[in-house]
């Protein structure tokens, strides 16, 4: 960056963290979406499943891309273009994706639909891969994680509000509609308003006055990546032939799906032994704390995305209420609002605070978050009556945060066992009991990324930036264990299938413990460790 890094850019921060709403109200409206996408196109479980397959699939696509094009001509493609260009084109590619939707939900083509989601998850990839360490320059590096953490709390706002939105738009209400009432001309307003506002801020980029950033870090060689990071890549394309393959073989698709998560976890594990061996041409992926935390960032984004994302069709069984179309808005709001709640208490430790200060804000502060997202939904008609329970799981949180101590690594252990608790809690049980049970797994997530993120690049050196670009590959995560749950539900229940977000708590409980066995054989103590701003 130029000599202007300590200036205060506070208007070129509060364009900049729009793109975190963007993010957060997107993804979140996907748990609308897809039942939406399951009852008006006759689909499957899995099948739904593909819109986040394809929306995540979309960051890792975009994040490879960029990784190797750097790679083969020597230059980070990002610091060429700067981080403000490279937003608005990222903007710009997902305006084009979103006026894509329009005739792909016109056409009745499932597959197209695919497609433009695809497209706008390409320009998400860009945005978000120059947006953070563009926060971060946005004024002096000791508030960068200050700085990143409200971003974070706006994309959590978005999460919030997309459900409601989307279901406003779609259903011309926020509480009760079924989705064959919803018209065509409905969807097409959606996807204008979203295409023309990415339009408006990336314009807002390209026009605006806004410090160059660039960075001096060079790209560093790492052969020894080429083939875990393609046959990964390929793991990801075998679920996309998935059907056509079983139809040619015989052989049931939920193999295919199954065996694609397991090529990709294998390959991960021996690149972590082969690194062990030797660590020439490995890079960033030498270090078994980076693989270990690949694997970790794989688990942690796919449970986030999994549990709302069946969530609308668990919401349909009559034991779980029975809902259709717009009933199900409040409850996703909730799951990503708790995102929110998390988030905001972890945001207090980072002040400079009195100990009692600090004391009562981090009880307080999850509560007004919780009044946020009850009056945000009660505003759209909504019963808020039936969340005020929720509150039980909220105390849990906060005993979580005093029992951690602000630790990274204990901090993931807490979380992820309490969230292999939850799951089990709402495996065993239904009703009201179940389903706040697995929304509560967004109370347990919310602060999870900063934990692993810093745990996992700790140690690296040099390599460091090239590890956090591989961390950011792994929200390919989001792409598959939705799909994997997806298959379950079709051939055991939608309800049973919710051990999969218990299996990827109990990897992150895992993981929790080992990485802190592995940073200690290289003589870093974790209790010394601060989290990473939150994604």
């Amino acid at each position: 960056m130029d000599n202007n890094s300590q200036k205060n850019y506070s208007s070129a921060l509060y364009t900049l963290i729009t793109v975190f709403f963007f993010w957060g109200f997107l993804a979140a409206s996907n748990g609308i979406f897809i039942p939406f996408c399951k009852t008006h196109f006759d689909l499957t479980q899995f099948e739904s499943q593909l819109i986040d397959f394809t929306f995540y699939g979309g960051y890792f696509i975009g994040s490879l891309i960029l990784f190797y094009a750097s790679k083969i001509i020597k230059v980070d493609i990002l610091n060429y273009l700067g981080y403000k260009n490279s937003i608005a084109i990222g903007l710009v590619v997902s305006a084009g994706g979103a006026l894509l939707m329009i005739p792909a939900v016109g056409s009745g083509s499932f597959a197209f639909i695919l497609a433009a989601f695809f497209v706008v998850a390409i320009g998400f990839s860009l945005q978000q891969t120059a947006a953070n360490p563009f926060v971060v320059a946005l004024g002096s590096p000791v508030t960068g994680a200050n700085r990143l953490n409200l971003a974070g709390g706006v994309n959590n706002l978005g999460g919030i509000l997309g459900p409601i939105a989307v279901s406003i738009i779609l259903f011309g209400t926020a509480t009760s509609a079924a989705p064959k009432e919803v018209e065509i001309e409905s969807i097409n307003m959606l996807y204008y308003i979203l295409a023309g506002l990415f339009l408006a801020v990336a314009l807002y980029f390209w026009m605006a006055k806004l410090p160059k950033v660039t960075s001096d870090e060079k790209v560093e060689s790492s052969g020894k990546t080429n083939m875990p990071l393609f046959v990964i890549f390929v793991a990801f394309l075998l679920i996309l032939a998935a059907d056509p393959i079983a139809a040619a073989t015989g052989v049931g698709m939920n193999i295919f799906v199954y065996l694609s998560l397991f090529i990709m976890v294998a390959t991960l594990l021996l690149a972590l032994r082969s690194a062990g061996k030797d660590k020439t041409g490995w890079g960033a992926m030498g270090y078994p704390q980076l693989i270990l935390g690949m694997i970790a960032i794989f688990t942690y984004v796919g449970v986030e995305v999994t549990i709302q994302s069946n969530m609308g069709a668990l919401l349909e069984l009559p034991e779980f209420g029975g809902l259709t179309g717009s009933e199900i808005a409040p409850f996703i709001s909730l799951y990503w609002g708790s995102m929110m709640i998390g988030r905001w208490a972890g945001a207090v430790s980072i002040f400079k605070l009195e100990k009692r200060t600090k004391t009562i804000l981090t009880i307080v502060v999850p509560f007004i978050a919780f009044a946020v997202i009850l009056l945000a939904n009660h505003l759209n008609g909504a019963s808020i009556e039936q969340f005020l329970i929720y509150g039980v799981c909220i105390v849990i949180l906060i005993a979580g945060f005093f029992y951690s101590q602000d630790k990274p690594a204990k901090t993931l252990l807490t979380f992820s066992v309490l969230g292999s608790i939850a799951m089990i809690i709402g495996l065993m049980t239904e009703g009201q009991v179940a389903i706040y049970a697995f929304l509560s797994g967004g109370l347990c997530c919310s602060i999870m990324w900063p934990c692993i993120f810093a745990l996992a690049i700790t140690g690296l050196g040099k390599y460091t930036s090239q590890g956090s670009a591989f961390l950011i590959m792994m929200i390919l995560g989001g792409a598959i264990i939705p799909p994997v749950q997806g298959i379950l539900a079709d051939t055991s229940g939608i309800h049973f299938s919710y051990i999969v977000p218990f299996l990827c708590f109990v990897y992150l409980v895992y993981f929790a413990i080992k990485v802190s066995s592995e940073l200690k054989k290289q003589g870093i103590d974790v209790n010394d460790l601060e989290a990473e701003a939150s994604h």
